[in-house]
């Protein structure tokens, strides 16, 4: 009778059961496969050759669905019916653990069935990393060595981004938000923005998504390699910016700053009214002081009588930021005894009068000539500067390679806030911990960054897979493009959702 019972269930077993379903089904039970627990090829498994960071795609069919990974060879194959690609990798290679890269279950192929064994939750973490909140709290609080499978050890965090052409523009942006503590903190609980609802064929979403995946594959102290590449964060970017953004296309990185950031805070539900963990991060705001001036060629008589309209009169408005652009003085072109050129240097403080409420700049438009200066009124938790570098025109891009003299922390910037600011805003004073460097020629340069680890207050320079330690000093002798300070005693900077 037992024998005529287990061949009843054998033969209800459904070979082309692709929903990750796979124990036998019996007389309306669920019946585990008596080999689940007892794989025989478990130690045919090569963690040295996963990499689950490219896209879900069969390596034979392209296709999305139902995507297996062979766990000795490493590559994708769609299905595990008998006709499948998976199936038949598995007969032709001798290859028999795979996993569902969806599911996360494990079969034996081409016997198919479920593995269940706990020495495989090392490969679904690196797959599917998982944060705890207390696991989150201690982040910033401890600087712990982690030995990655390939033998190498890291900084959770500090971790290396694959250059897969032309995209360390975007790497170094990356890296720099992964180290702003309340964003990481917020992408790394998947729960902060699961529920968050979205227009029927809103693709911007799918950034969220692949933002949270490489935060939590940055900060995973479980890796198998000690570098990271943000081949699915970028193709999304690629498909979301429209193809503005490329892989294979050197592109810069404050434009690709301002459409991320002005991106993620859209589809996180985010509007002018309605914050996100973006605005709350990094939104500040001002008052910009602007007058028309006069056309260049009138006559003084004229332009005299057209100051004195009302249209010529100054006018007040007031605007929010997520980042401050800081413009360099222009750059001489005389060249010192040796012939090699003087590379001019700046105080930070200098570019930053622009916001001091009486430094006029003019603007020039096509019809248009403006008088404008800025004054802040609130200064956000996060403030990001762009050092305005690159100069466009109709037939080229010009770099000015001043360097900005700047105090690593410590900067005070109560005396750009209006008076009425100055009473409310405790805090002014800003350390740094992010500093994006661009080296080399205007359109085929290279991209650097130097971040600070919090929780050992090291310096770290990442330029792609390479992570070097630095001292502070050694960072201001760079040519600074993007900067991102932190407010001093802006909270805890463990909160997960807020600032």
């Amino acid at each position: 009778m037992i024998s005529l019972k287990r061949e009843r269930e054998e033969d209800l077993d459904d070979d082309d059961n692709e929903d990750g379903v796979t124990a036998k089904v019996g007389r309306g039970r669920v019946v585990e496969d008596r080999r689940s627990r007892h794989c025989p090829y478990l130690d045919t498994i090569n963690r040295s050759v996963l990499d689950f960071d490219f896209e879900k795609l069969c390596s034979i069919s392209l296709s999305h669905i139902n995507v297996y990974a062979c766990l000795i060879c490493g590559k994708y194959f769609q299905g595990r019916g008998l006709k499948s690609h998976a199936y038949t990798h598995s007969v032709q290679f001798t290859h028999h653990v795979f996993l569902n890269l969806h599911t996360l279950k494990f079969y034996c192929l081409p016997d198919n069935y479920e593995i269940i064994d706990s020495s495989l939750e090392d490969i679904t973490y690196v797959l599917k990393p998982t944060f705890t909140k207390q696991h989150i709290s201690g982040l910033d609080k401890q600087g712990k060595l982690y030995r990655a499978y390939d033998g190498t050890t890291y900084l959770p965090g500090i971790v290396g981004l694959n250059n897969i052409k032309a995209n360390d523009y975007a790497n170094v942006v990356l890296q720099a938000f992964s180290n702003v503590p309340p964003l990481r903190n917020y992408f790394l609980e998947e729960e902060n923005y699961r529920g968050i609802r979205r227009p029927p064929g809103d693709i911007m979403f799918l950034l969220v998504q692949r933002f949270g995946e490489l935060m939590r594959k940055l900060w995973n102290p479980r890796n198998f390699k000690a570098h990271v590449s943000p081949h699915e964060m970028l193709q999304a970017v690629v498909l979301c910016s429209k193809k503005n953004f490329q892989i294979t296309k050197q592109g810069d990185a404050v434009d690709f700053m301002t459409w991320f950031l002005n991106a993620l805070h859209g589809a996180l539900g985010g509007t002018k009214k309605k914050p996100s963990i973006i605005t709350k991060a990094f939104q500040g705001s001002m008052r910009i002081f602007s007058k028309k001036l006069p056309h260049p060629d009138l006559p003084p008589e004229e332009k005299e009588a057209l100051l004195v309209t009302e249209e010529y009169q100054e006018q007040m408005s007031e605007s929010t930021f997520l980042f401050l652009t800081l413009d360099l003085p222009t750059a001489p072109l005389y060249k010192d005894e040796k012939e090699q050129l003087i590379i001019p240097q700046v105080p930070l403080f200098n570019i930053l009068a622009k916001f001091n409420g009486s430094t006029e700049k003019e603007y020039k438009t096509y019809k248009e000539n403006f008088l404008k200066r800025f004054q802040l009124t609130k200064l956000p938790p996060y403030l990001i500067f762009c050092i305005k570098r690159f100069t466009k025109n109709n037939f080229f891009v010009e770099k000015n390679p001043t360097i900005v003299n700047f105090p690593i922390t410590n900067v005070d910037l109560r005396e750009y806030l209006t008076e009425e600011a100055q009473v409310t805003e405790k805090n002014t004073t800003y350390d740094l911990v992010a500093n994006v460097v661009h080296d080399g020629k205007p359109t085929e340069g290279a991209y650097r960054i130097h971040v600070l680890h919090h929780g050992t207050g090291k310096w770290y320079e990442m330029q792609d897979l390479q992570v070097t330690d630095i001292l502070p000093q050694m960072i201001t002798l760079s040519e600074a493009y993007i900067q991102i300070w932190k407010r001093q005693g802006s909270g805890d900077t463990n909160n997960h959702t807020g600032v």
